[in-house]
């Protein structure tokens, strides 16, 4: 089995705020293996919080890639039993056990989602996610992707209001993460405002 690596700046359509950090690219880590004539692909992303990098995982990976080479591939699970057992990161393994899920399905010759007993329409939505940014721009944003579900970052003084605000545009479900930026204090305050704006949950708000 080979394995192949490459990175990504991917620029993103608009900067992306959090509490702690904005960004106008992303790194990306983009792992291959091919079998067979079959190749899967698999994606990580770097991390500042987590101080990962696309440097980082790639040094991981080619530590163990004449491992990986040797490696008799049956199935993803097997596969994903061997990454942990190298000690590498989650990132890293994220994107090789990917990648790993890709190659079997090819190698099968059938979607995962057969392949797993299921279909396409079982899985939940996933939302889309709205960073911090001045309220109209974040209200274009929301305008410019009609999704039933947003995700919307906070971590500003004015939290409440931003979602108040946002509310009188959309009927879609809100769900709310701070990244940490909140007191305790802050989340026992903002919660049940929070709730009668039609939140589903809030994440990380400490």
């Amino acid at each position: 089995m080979q394995v192949h690596l490459k990175k990504y700046i991917l620029p993103l359509r608009h900067t992306f705020s959090i509490s702690r950090e904005s960004h106008d690219f992303q790194d990306t880590l983009i792992a291959s293996l091919s079998l067979n004539g079959k190749t899967g692909y698999g994606e990580a992303t770097a991390n500042p919080y987590y101080k990962i990098t696309v440097l980082s995982m790639t040094n991981e990976i080619n530590a163990i890639a004449s491992e990986i080479e040797n490696f008799n591939f049956t199935t993803p699970e097997l596969f994903h039993s061997f990454l942990v057992g190298k000690g590498l990161s989650n990132f890293a393994i994220c994107a090789l056990d990917l990648a790993a899920h890709d190659l079997y399905g090819k190698l099968q010759g059938k979607p995962l989602y057969e392949l797993w007993g299921t279909n396409n329409n079982h899985y939940p939505t996933t939302n889309y996610t709205i960073g911090i940014a001045p309220i109209d721009v974040m209200l274009a944003k929301m305008q410019e992707v009609p999704w039933p579900i947003y995700k919307i970052k906070l971590g500003t003084s004015d939290d409440v209001a931003i979602v108040r605000e946002l509310r009188e545009h959309t009927n879609a479900v809100f769900r709310i993460d701070a990244n940490c930026a909140w007191t305790a204090e802050e989340t026992i305050y903002n919660a049940p405002l929070l709730k009668d704006l039609g939140v589903e949950f809030l994440e990380q708000p400490l």
